[in-house]
């Protein structure tokens, strides 16, 4: 299920980018999984989940050797996380990313980045423990160490890329750029939905009488979080966008992993109305910043994580509002970002000043399917392209 959800990602980012770049968004989505799958899984794993002693990052496991069928069946789990938070990054990336580099940093993501963060929250499968987690830190199926991670990686990667041309005018005017096909979107959407069953049920890790309440909480929260977008989407322009709804789903799934085990109901309720307010607000944010992010990664992952995860703590079944717990839960949040931001940003101003990470602009007027694939999405309307494409 966790695995389809690529899928899922695929179509909505295809969905909200133009024609001429469907092709690249679809394939970032794909070389996402085959490079999370690869390097996780021979060397990520270890540093996230091998032995611990220190708190701060694994030192075994590695190079899937001398290791039980059960260790392979969770290695496989948690390459789908690790590949999930990569590709985050893809659809604010998208319209103007080279491939090469995009890669490049997809491999640092789910070396590096991820598996470190994740040591700290989820580590000590092969032995000790995450200096995070002993410090009774909460994040069961990763609003933090998933969502969040990927959403700053995000942030960091549109600050240095810039945004698109024709994002922003010289009189401080924004420039909608619709995507091609908001059907592909809508469709990505139920699917990440459906998958997201198994991101947050399957982190039990085992078929016990949990997998109700968190199923019913997934569930719950998306749904108030869209019920929310809906609401503050009449009051402040009178209309709903169908990308809004669509990410407000997300930053409701977001926003409930984190504590989907340990709340009640009606606080996963309450955790996806404020959610979907999160992510609305944050992408105005984003926007003020004069930062270009293509699908709304930034929002619906990053900021609806890290308020899902203080979310967690306040909401935790039979211990509400302590003021304990909300600190560590705080601490988490900033941690990850002190973390993962300045870590990303210098990983990508490194590519860009080496093997490049924004296309050049003629090529992205061209469309990045064409310069960067030499293939062509929907060559029966790209006419232009088409004769270029052929006289090459």
């Amino acid at each position: 299920m966790i695995f389809l959800m690529q899928a899922g990602f695929a179509l909505l980012e295809s969905g909200l980018t133009r024609a001429k770049n469907s092709v690249n968004v679809i394939m970032k989505n794909y070389a996402d999984l085959c490079v999370g799958v690869l390097t996780f899984g021979l060397i990520g794993f270890g540093l996230m989940f091998g032995n611990n002693p220190s708190g701060w990052v694994g030192s075994s496991m590695f190079g899937l050797v001398d290791l039980s069928n059960y260790d392979y069946a969770f290695i496989f789990f948690q390459a789908m996380f690790a590949a999930t938070a990569a590709t985050i990054t893809s659809g604010a990336m998208a319209e103007r990313t080279k491939f090469p580099g995009y890669l490049l940093g997809t491999l640092g993501i789910t070396l590096f980045i991820y598996p470190i963060f994740g040591s700290w929250v989820w580590g000590g499968y092969g032995g000790g423990s995450g200096w995070l987690a002993e410090a009774g830190f909460i994040d069961f199926a990763g609003s933090t160490v998933v969502h969040s991670v990927g959403g700053w990686c995000a942030l960091a990667a549109i600050m240095v890329l810039g945004p698109r041309l024709g994002r922003y005018g010289d009189m401080d005017e924004v420039h909608d750029i619709p995507g091609h096909n908001l059907n592909y979107m809508a469709l990505g959407g139920f699917i990440l939905w459906f998958g997201w069953f198994g991101f947050n049920a399957g982190s039990t890790t085992e078929v016990n009488d949990s997998l109700g309440l968190i199923s019913l909480n997934t569930a719950l929260s998306a749904s108030a979080s869209v019920l929310s977008v809906v609401i503050l989407s009449q009051i402040i322009s009178k209309r709903v966008l169908s990308k809004d709804v669509v990410n407000g789903s997300i930053a409701g799934l977001v926003a409930v992993t984190a504590g989907c085990a340990t709340m009640e109901p009606l606080f996963a309720l309450f955790t996806g109305l404020i959610g979907g307010i999160v992510m609305l607000l944050g992408e105005r944010i984003v926007i003020f910043m004069r930062l270009d992010d293509v699908v709304g990664a930034v929002a619906a992952h990053g900021f609806a994580g890290a308020w899902g995860t203080i979310a967690a703590g306040m909401f935790l079944a039979g211990d509400l509002f302590n003021t304990e717990q909300i600190t560590v839960q705080l601490i988490g949040v900033v941690m990850c970002f002190i973390w993962v931001f300045p870590t990303a940003f210098i990983m990508y101003k490194l590519i860009d000043l080496t093997i490049g990470l924004r296309a050049s602009f003629d090529d992205e007027r061209q469309g990045l399917d064409y310069t960067e694939h030499n293939e062509l999405g929907y060559p029966e309307f790209q006419k232009q392209t088409l004769n270029k494409f052929r006289r090459g």
